[in-house]
C-alpha cells in the first residue's frame, strides 16, 4: 500500500518555499527598491533662508546724481523650491523661487532682486536635461529667458563623491567647478564641504541691462572728473561653500560671499552695489539635516536592514524546512502480523519475534494419504 504524506512533510515544503522566497527578497530589495529610493522626490517643496548684514547701494540716491551706499544693513535671501511638470519616472523639473530683501525696508523698497529659476534634471544624478531648456526670468512683466546649463543646482547626486562637480552660477549664468575641500560634520551628520570660487564677471555680458553699465557723470560717482561722464561696469564675485550629506546629495549648508560693485577696472572695485555674507540660518540648517536623515533612513531600511532580516528568516525558514522533510521522508514502518500462525508442534504457539522467518501456508496443503499396512505380513512370523 503507497505512502501517504503526512503534515509533516506538507510543512516541510512550505517552509522550504518560504524560506527561498525570502532569500530571494533579501537579494533583490537591495538591486530594485533603493534604486527607487535613491531619486528626487516629485513632491519636494523645500525653503532655505540666509541671513546676513553687509553694504547696499541705494540705486535711487545714485540716478539722483550722488553714490550712496548704506553700510551694516539686515539682508535676507530667501528659496523656495518645488518640482513641477514636465515629471516622470527618470527627471523631474525644479522651480525655485528667489529673493534678496533688504529687511530695514518694507514692501517693494526693501525688494533687492527676485529671480524665478526652471530647470529639469536627472532624478539620480541632479545633472540637467536641458530637454526642455532651463529658464530664468527676472523680470515680472518680461517673460523668461532660455539658458541652457551644464552644473548642479539646489541638490547633488545621491553617493555624492569626495571630488570636484561641475555646478552652475545663477548670477554669471555659466558652469565652474565646485571642489571637494574636507569632510566634517554639523550637528553629528557626516557631510562633504564643497567651495567655488567665481572671479570678477562681467555681468554687462550676461543679461542685457542699462544698469550693468552705466554712465553717470564722475562727481556722481564721487570720483574725480566732475562733471565728465564716466562709464562704469556692474562686476560679480562670488565664494559659495556648500556642506553635503553624500548619500542623499542633500545640501545641509549653505554659505555665500557675494560682491557686486561697478569699477572702470574689475580688479578695482570703486563703488559696492552689494558686499555681504549669507549663510543658511539654524533653523534651515537643523531642517535640512533632518531632511537627510529622514533619506539616509528610508535607504538604509531596504538597503540594509530588511534584507539582513529577510535573509535570515529565509535561512532558518529554510534548514528548519530540509530537516523536517528529512525526517518525515523516513515514513512510519509496517507493523508486522502476530494472528494466524498455527500452534507449532508440542502445542507451542510462537508470537512477535518469536515466530519462526519461515511461515507455512497451511491453506494449500492437502492431508497426506497414510498407507494401511498389509495385515498378511503381520501373520507371517
Amino acid at each position: 500500500m503507497a505512502e501517504r504524506s503526512g503534515p509533516s512533510r506538507i510543512l516541510a515544503c512550505i517552509l522550504v518555499g518560504l524560506g527561498a522566497f525570502l532569500l530571494a527578497v533579501a537579494i533583490l530589495i537591495p538591486t530594485y527598491t533603493v534604486g527607487k529610493l535613491e531619486k528626487t522626490p516629485l513632491d519636494l517643496e523645500v525653503t532655505t533662508i540666509a541671513e546676513g548684514t553687509g553694504s547696499v547701494l541705494n540705486s535711487q540716491a545714485l540716478l539722483a546724481g550722488k553714490a550712496e551706499i548704506n553700510t551694516n544693513v539686515p539682508l535676507v535671501s530667501q528659496r523656495y523650491v518645488t518640482t513641477e511638470d514636465p515629471a516622470g519616472a527618470e527627471e523631474v523639473t525644479l522651480q525655485a523661487g528667489q529673493t534678496l530683501r533688504r529687511t530695514d525696508k518694507q514692501g517693494d523698497t526693501g525688494l533687492l532682486s527676485a529671480i524665478v529659476d526652471r530647470n529639469t534634471v536627472d532624478r539620480k544624478t541632479s545633472m540637467p536635461t536641458n530637454d526642455p531648456v532651463g529658464t530664468i526670468q527676472t523680470q515680472p512683466n518680461q517673460p523668461a529667458e532660455e539658458v541652457p546649463r551644464d552644473g548642479l543646482q539646489y541638490k547633488f547626486p545621491f553617493n555624492a563623491e569626495q571630488k570636484s562637480y561641475p555646478y552652475f552660477d545663477l548670477n554669471a549664468r555659466a558652469t565652474q567647478d565646485i571642489n571637494f575641500v574636507e569632510e566634517t560634520e554639523i550637528n553629528g551628520l557626516k557631510v562633504y564641504h564643497y567651495n567655488q570660487t567665481i572671479e570678477p564677471v562681467d555681468l554687462s555680458k550676461v543679461v542685457n541691462s542699462p544698469t550693468n553699465k552705466l554712465t553717470l557723470p564722475a562727481e556722481a560717482w564721487g570720483v574725480p572728473g566732475g562733471t565728465l561722464p564716466v562709464t562704469m561696469t556692474r562686476w560679480y564675485t562670488n565664494v559659495r561653500d556648500l556642506w553635503v550629506e553624500p548619500e542623499t546629495g542633500v545640501v545641509v549648508k549653505g554659505q555665500e560671499q557675494l560682491h557686486q560693485y561697478y569699477a572702470r577696472n574689475k580688479a578695482k572695485p570703486e563703488i559696492d552695489v552689494l558686499k555681504v555674507e549669507l549663510p543658511f540660518n539654524e533653523e534651515t540648517i537643523e531642517y535640512q539635516v533632518q531632511q537627510a536623515r529622514d533619506g539616509m533612513d528610508k535607504i538604509s531600511t531596504f538597503g540594509r536592514t530588511v534584507p539582513i532580516i529577510a535573509g535570515i528568516l529565509g535561512l532558518i525558514a529554510l534548514i528548519a524546512g530540509i530537516i523536517l522533510g528529512l525526517r518525515g521522508g523516513k515514513g512510519p514502518q509496517p507493523a508486522r502480523t502476530t494472528g494466524g500462525v498455527p500452534p507449532a508442534e508440542g502445542g507451542r504457539h510462537f508470537e512477535g519475534s518469536d515466530a519462526p522467518t519461515e511461515q507455512h501456508d497451511w491453506t494449500t496443503d492437502k492431508t497426506e494419504e497414510i498407507p494401511v499396512a498389509d495385515p498378511r505380513r503381520y501373520d507371517q512370523r
